[in-house]
């Protein structure tokens, strides 16, 4: 796990961000004007001053990421974003959609990591800017008449009414 859920770059983003701190607490600029310059809580910049006063600026200084290690590394991620490139097919899997299930077992056979839940192979897509696609068109097949007929006329009859205490 990283600072905070951060990648590496964010992690010296923040550490970038604490250390022009440190230079304002040494020419006696505000906390509170530090904060507003650097978009930062108040409460940041006191914890980061208290730190600095402490230990100077040095104890500013990324740690860097903490807690457990991920299961895959970034390397081996390039090897599972590039398996997911190829798509479902090349696989295994019939259909053009990855599910977090079928990423999860292109990730155990790419690098021998196994992720136990969903949630787990969701946040190391997320950690790694993947985000949850939809089409880019329509279904080939859809029938637009029969969508509009069954919005128009079904829904209404199968559509759940509010109980009397949501009214």
């Amino acid at each position: 796990m990283e600072e905070m859920g951060l990648t590496c770059e964010g992690r010296l983003q923040r550490e970038k961000l604490r250390l022009q701190a440190a230079e304002w607490f040494e020419e006696g600029i505000a906390q509170a004007e530090i904060a507003r310059r650097l978009g930062a809580s108040r409460q940041a910049v006191h914890v980061w001053h208290k730190k600095w006063k402490n230990g100077g600026t040095q104890a500013l200084r990324s740690s860097g990421p903490w807690g457990r290690r991920p299961l895959v590394s970034e390397d081996e991620f390039t090897q599972v974003a590039e398996a997911l490139k190829q798509g479902p097919a090349a696989h295994g899997f019939t259909g053009g959609v990855w599910t977090l299930a079928r990423i999860r077992r292109v990730i155990k056979e790419a690098t021998g990591a196994e992720y136990t839940s969903p949630s787990g192979v969701w946040r190391l897509l997320k950690r790694h800017g993947w985000s949850r696609q939809t089409p880019t068109r329509r279904a080939y097949e859809r029938d637009e008449k029969a969508v509009m007929t069954w919005r128009s006329e079904v829904w209404p009859q199968v559509k759940p009414q509010p109980s009397t205490a949501e009214q």
